[in-house]
C-alpha cells in the first residue's frame, strides 16, 4: 500500500479540501509552527525522496506501457501489451470508430470516458 499524501489541515477548513477532493492535493508545510514541516511524531508525513514509487513501473498503467494514439492506422498497429490512449484533439465520431476497432483487436484503452 502506497502512503496518500494531503495537504496539511485539509480536514479543518473546506478552503483547503474538506468536501473537495480536488483541493486535497499535497502542498508543502511552510508555516513556521507547522508540525508537519517538523516531521512531528503523530502528524501526517511529509513528502520526501525516499517515498517515490519503483523505477521500474513507472508510466505504466495496469502493467502496460501506454501509447497515445491519433487515428485507426496507429491503433491497428498497436499489440496486446500496450495499452492505448486516445488523443485530446480526436472528435467524437472518430473516437467512436477508434474504440470499435481496439474492442475487436482485444486492445485496452485508458481514457475512453463517459457512459459510451
Amino acid at each position: 500500500m502506497t502512503t496518500k499524501f494531503l495537504r496539511p489541515d485539509w480536514m479543518r477548513h473546506s478552503r483547503l479540501g474538506r468536501g473537495r477532493r480536488k483541493l486535497q492535493k499535497w502542498r508543502r508545510p511552510r508555516g513556521r509552527h507547522s508540525k508537519i514541516r517538523r516531521k512531528r511524531f503523530g502528524y501526517p508525513l511529509k513528502v520526501m525522496i525516499g517515498f517515490s514509487s519503483p523505477r521500474k513501473g513507472l508510466g505504466e498503467i495496469e502493467g502496460l506501457k501506454p501509447m497515445l494514439v491519433h487515428n485507426i492506422k496507429e491503433i491497428s498497429a498497436l499489440n496486446k501489451e500496450s495499452i492505448a490512449i486516445i488523443a485530446k484533439r480526436v472528435g467524437a465520431k472518430s473516437k467512436i470508430e477508434m474504440i470499435k476497432v481496439a474492442q475487436q483487436k482485444g486492445i485496452k484503452i485508458a481514457n475512453i470516458g463517459g457512459k459510451k
